[in-house]
């Protein structure tokens, strides 16, 4: 039998949230794809909605944790990164290197915006140290508003058509990206979807557009389709799972659950359509 695909996801741990490795862990690991874990930080819950946290910075344990790994020679068939600051980027850009398996993927969340603003903590030059990380990514998988933060624009979430996707497509990819997958996308407000490029094509996939936003869905998102991209689907066919695990994870949170989905009640449905 085959030896399952080992994937390492670098970011946060929120400690209560469902949002980061929270959801990365168990979500890859649903797609039959081994999970290690590199914590960027802990937190003692995510900075959505809260009104306080807590925060311990883990950068300064990543150089001897790469170091172990490479003294055991412990490799990783893929690499997925989701909430990371910047003194982090180098240090992962290190391990990307010398813990990687022949033909490893990169495959980056550049998890920073949302709703034209960027999250609580980052610098507005952040965008573009972040930019470092997306050079030579095999999958970029930014929203609107990360989209344009990294290429120094202001965002656009509304009232645009093909032309603007294309060339926000185009822009990422001259940055270094091998595909992107750009999310959050919408023609018609009652779909919401996403824009998968190659460099060559774009391809869209929608559903319909759900009356409620939550936090982690991001998170939600990327874990599943870094874990089907392991699996073999192809890009777009991992986007559009993603997609509908979202969905369905959204539609079985109940109202009052405010600080993330419950993804978990979704796990059966993703585990179903992998089969």
């Amino acid at each position: 039998m085959e030896a399952p695909k080992r994937l390492l996801t670098i970011q946060d741990v929120s400690c209560v949230g469902q949002c980061s490795a929270t959801v990365a862990l168990p979500l890859v690991s649903a797609c039959g794809v081994e999970c290690a874990v590199l914590p960027s930080a802990v937190l003692s819950n995510h900075t959505g909605g809260f009104s306080a946290w807590t925060f311990r910075d883990l950068t300064g344990e990543m150089a001897p944790i790469e170091a172990e790994w490479h003294r055991q020679g412990l490799r990783f068939d893929a690499f997925y990164t989701g909430y990371v600051c910047e003194p982090q980027i180098a240090p992962i850009l290190s391990i990307m290197e010398s813990c990687a398996a022949p033909g490893a993927l990169r495959i980056v969340d550049p998890a920073m915006a949302d709703n034209g603003r960027l999250y609580a903590g980052f610098a507005p030059d952040f965008p573009s140290k972040m930019a470092r990380l997306c050079a030579g990514a095999d999958f970029i998988l930014p929203n609107l508003t990360e989209a344009a933060f990294l290429l120094g624009r202001e965002p656009v979430l509304e009232g645009y058509g093909e032309d603007f996707v294309r060339e926000t497509v185009a822009g990422l990819h001259a940055l270094g990206a091998k595909n992107v997958v750009l999310t959050g996308v919408s023609f018609d407000p009652a779909k919401l979807g996403t824009a998968v490029s190659d460099g060559a094509t774009i391809r869209y996939d929608f559903n319909p557009r759900l009356p409620r936003m939550a936090h982690g869905t991001g998170d939600v998102f990327a874990s599943v389709f870094a874990g089907a991209i392991l699996r073999g689907l192809d890009a777009l066919s991992a986007s559009a799972l993603a997609a509908d695990v979202v969905c369905a994870a959204i539609e079985a949170t109940p109202e009052d659950h405010w600080y993330g989905v419950c993804f978990e009640r979704a796990i059966p449905f993703l585990a179903d359509r992998l089969r």
